[in-house]
């Protein structure tokens, strides 16, 4: 009698060549009414996200906004409270996407990174815009349809049933594997 197979994950990072990229994550804008997923449940779900990469040994992005050409950022421009730890690569960009102006491809590849996994707030804005400079630069894509939220839930679902499935690969959280010995 054979046994039947276990099926192979759909994902197996490496976790060398791969980071988690969490865009916007900050209490202003967590705290916006936000569709599907509540600002509060995505923060929850980059945060244990985040923790399963850093035991792994693999990169964490965090990206957040800062308006050009103010003396003093809004209340609550900084990341959320606890989700920054030792390691992490903070980035700091002026427009909706994470990779223009910020050095942050030059970054990543000194590190070896070839896959990003992406999270944050909002879905077709911050994420997104990063997510196709990106692709544009040969980066291997992947989307956690819960650990993103958008103004609207129509917004968030364009993005994740239309744009990213040509970008790259939408996940649940609970997909995020990485590869046996890695």
């Amino acid at each position: 009698m054979t046994r039947p197979q276990t099926p192979e994950p759909r994902l197996a990072l490496d976790p060398e060549r791969t980071a988690l990229v969490l865009v916007d994550l900050m209490d202003r804008i967590v705290a916006l009414p936000l569709e599907p997923h509540k600002g509060t449940e995505v923060l929850a779900a980059a945060e244990e996200l985040a923790a399963g990469f850093r035991s792994a040994g693999a990169l964490v992005v965090l990206i957040r906004v800062e308006r050009p050409g103010i003396a003093e950022q809004p209340a609550g421009s900084g990341l959320a409270a606890g989700l920054a730890r030792a390691g992490d690569l903070e980035i700091v960009k002026r427009t909706i996407g994470g990779f223009q102006g910020t050095g942050l491809d030059d970054r990543l590849r000194e590190r070896g990174v070839t896959t990003l996994v992406f999270g944050g707030i909002a879905t077709n804005l911050g994420v997104e815009s990063t997510a196709r400079a990106a692709g544009d630069l040969g980066y291997q894509l992947v989307f956690v349809e819960e650990a993103m939220s958008a103004f609207t839930a129509a917004e968030h679902q364009a993005s994740v049933k239309l744009d990213f499935p040509r970008l790259g690969t939408v996940v649940a959280a609970a997909e995020v594997r990485f590869a046996p010995g890695g």
